[in-house]
């Protein structure tokens, strides 16, 4: 049941801090935090990693949102781990905020780090957390909604849903993904507004004016 590879998704830069699209790195601070875990910066691997007590790693690749499949590709054969031994956690507009949902495996449902893992690892067969951060309801579209910040009465939910998916992290390292499935998806209340596979974020979402970190030729 051991987990070896936890990655979370996120864009670097603190610019980008705080972003709904970067709750995936926020979940890693915390688990961070909680176990004494302190992140380093490593180049060769254009990621930021942390090691955890019991060995599993924690990873925020470093290449931009829409490129972090590269990052995570180079790592996960350097250790020869299969698809299937890591965790993906990161945001999902087509769930309402704090709510969580895992998954086996899957189509990237729109998700640009998620389509860049799936294409590099050749596969779509790797285990995910899925945490909710609401469909975008304002004049900034999609792209402007995933890379805004939370406003001050979203707060409280945020940090109660990262709250909770350290908590579900924690089951499926130590009891697997299934049983932390069944204690910590969600129920669907009602139809999402978002398709499963029907993209969420329709523009870039690594501006235009941003290189990807650690590029190499």
């Amino acid at each position: 049941m051991a987990i070896p590879l936890i990655i979370g998704l996120g864009n670097p830069g603190r610019q980008y801090e705080d972003t709904r699209h970067n709750v995936g790195f926020m979940l890693l601070d915390r688990i961070a935090a909680k176990e004494g875990a302190v992140f380093k910066t490593e180049p060769k691997w254009q990621a930021h990693l942390a090691k955890l007590p019991d060995g599993t790693i924690l990873m925020k690749p470093q290449t931009f949102m829409n490129l972090s499949g590269r990052s995570v590709r180079q790592f996960v054969a350097f250790h020869k781990w299969d698809v299937g031994d890591i965790l993906v956690a990161y945001d999902d507009v087509a769930l309402p905020l704090g709510h969580l949902r895992f998954r086996e495996k899957g189509s990237a449902g729109g998700h640009n780090g998620i389509k860049s893992i799936i294409e590099h690892l050749g596969g779509d067969g790797f285990p995910r957390l899925k945490m909710g951060i609401g469909a975008a309801n304002g004049s900034g579209g999609m792209t402007g909604h995933v890379l805004g910040k939370f406003a001050p009465d979203e707060r409280e939910s945020l940090e109660n849903m990262l709250a909770m998916a350290c908590e579900a992290v924690q089951v499926s390292r130590s009891q697997g993904i299934a049983l932390a499935s069944n204690r910590f998806n969600t129920p669907r209340n009602k139809p999402t507004p978002i398709h499963e596979d029907e993209p969420q974020i329709r523009r870039s979402d690594c501006p235009d004016n941003e290189k990807p970190r650690g590029q190499h030729g």
